[in-house]
């Protein structure tokens, strides 16, 4: 099977700038390990996958060389640009992906997106949040991922996070 493939810097005008995503246009959907693999083969922080529906609507799926992620808005700008650079002419495109309905149109020679907003609540963080982030006291708050509230930037600073707490 013949997979178009293209590499994107998205936010820039410029060459080897911006934020780099893969984007393969599929011809039918192909299974998450499969996706996974092109991924990981890509090495980039975004793969996205591109799958049209009968209806004009396109599936879109996000991998990073280790998961599937449930939104990305660097990748999906890269998406509409090559459906864009491909010949699309219906906009806004319409993405059905793991978060919703994503929709990217056209102004001129800009792109703009239309991405679901989480309203953030109070919550008791986990136990090892503020630990690995070296804070001993904050707000904290949850929408789609957690958001740490702190009163000055420098009780952040003060010690690197230890993210590989939380790695894989």
């Amino acid at each position: 099977m013949e997979i178009p493939y293209y590499h994107v810097d998205s936010f820039s005008h410029v060459l080897f700038a911006g934020n780099p995503a893969g984007v393969c246009i599929l011809p039918c959907p192909l299974t998450g390990r499969v996706l996974h693999q092109i991924a990981a083969e890509n090495a980039l922080s975004q793969t996205a996958f591109v799958t049209p529906q009968a209806n004009g609507d396109f599936d879109l799926r996000w991998f990073t060389p280790k998961v599937e992620d449930d939104l990305c808005g660097h990748a999906t700008l890269a998406s509409a640009f090559v459906l864009s650079l491909r010949g699309h002419i219906a906009w806004p495109i319409r993405f059905h992906t793991r978060s919703g309905v994503l929709t990217v149109a056209r102004e001129g020679d800009r792109y703009v997106m239309d991405f679901p907003a989480w309203l953030a609540e109070p919550c008791e963080p986990p136990a090892e949040l503020l630990p690995a982030l070296g804070i001993d006291a904050a707000q904290v708050m949850k929408a789609r991922d957690y958001l740490v509230v702190v009163d000055q930037a420098s009780a952040y600073v003060r010690s690197p996070p230890t993210f590989a707490r939380w790695a894989d």
